[in-house]
């Protein structure tokens, strides 16, 4: 195998990977991630868009639940085969192959998942109230930004799964991970400092940073300005939206940066994982 091109054994790594998603039964993917959307589109939308406070909210929880499932499609795959990886290095094997063999199955996965959430999301999250779009529409915008979150998540997963010497310390990492997604996303909680610094190299900001955009979520009053608003005695009262954010200013450039940093973090991972699994083998 050694003098067999990239593409030829990248083609022969995902044909491998094919045959062993037919005999595992991978459709469990597609029912797993329209639970898991369906679950979080029936609680948070019908009060999408009915405020500032609801709709952040009901962003994040997609966002999450994208992270949640993409990291879960991955995060065993390449521990699991940690010994046939070394006795294929010893013969030839590119690193770079074999992992870009995982990547195009997560990415054609992923594709299929985000079909599925994205349906039960606009059957019950109604994108069409959303006040702004940026580029298309709102439709193919959100599909593009779950897409990059589901898949950038499934390839975090399979850098986790490199360093990770076996699927059980894969899993023990993975709450972890998720975790910190959650914490940086900076809905949950104000960063400054070294915290926020750390979050620009997180899925969850930027994938907040895109929803935030497509919708002017700035624009969406909050629930304190809603009741104010209907208050004869301060309708004339003008208050600033405490929680609104330059990240979700609705701007074109911003919604491509979020984009880009989604697609940066993505192959950052990639080569990741390359790296970790060649140091792993180095005495092969």
């Amino acid at each position: 195998m050694n003098d067999t091109s990239f593409a030829v054994q990248t083609h022969v790594y995902f044909k491998k990977l094919f045959r062993i998603a037919l005999r595992e039964n991978s459709w469990k993917y597609l029912v797993f991630a329209a639970i898991i959307s369906s679950i979080v589109a029936l609680i948070t939308g019908p009060d999408m868009f009915a405020n500032f406070d609801c709709t952040n909210s009901g962003f994040f929880t997609l966002a999450s639940a994208c992270i949640w499932i993409g990291i879960f499609n991955s995060i065993q795959s390449i521990c699991k085969e940690h010994e046939i990886i070394r006795a294929e290095y010893r013969q030839g094997m590119k690193m770079s192959s074999y992992v870009a063999a995982h990547v195009l199955w997560q990415a054609l996965l992923c594709l299929a998942q985000t079909i599925v959430i994205f349906i039960i999301c606009c059957i019950f999250m109604k994108f069409d109230k959303s006040p702004a779009h940026l580029l298309i529409s709102v439709y193919v915008e959100n599909f593009i930004t779950i897409y990059l979150l589901t898949f950038g998540a499934a390839v975090l997963g399979l850098m986790i799964s490199s360093i990770s010497s076996t699927p059980t310390t894969a899993m023990t990492i993975m709450p972890f991970v998720l975790i910190v997604q959650l914490v940086m996303s900076g809905v949950l909680f104000s960063l400054s400092g070294a915290s926020e610094a750390f979050s620009y190299i997180t899925l969850s900001k930027w994938g907040m940073s895109a929803f935030g955009c497509e919708c002017d979520l700035n624009s969406i009053p909050t629930g304190v300005q809603q009741a104010l608003a209907k208050s004869p005695e301060t309708q004339m009262i003008t208050i600033s939206n405490a929680m609104a954010s330059d990240f979700y200013k609705p701007e074109v450039i911003r919604l491509l940066a979020a984009w880009g940093a989604c697609i940066l973090i993505t192959a950052f991972n990639i080569a990741a994982s390359i790296v970790a699994l060649k140091l792993r083998n180095k005495d092969s």
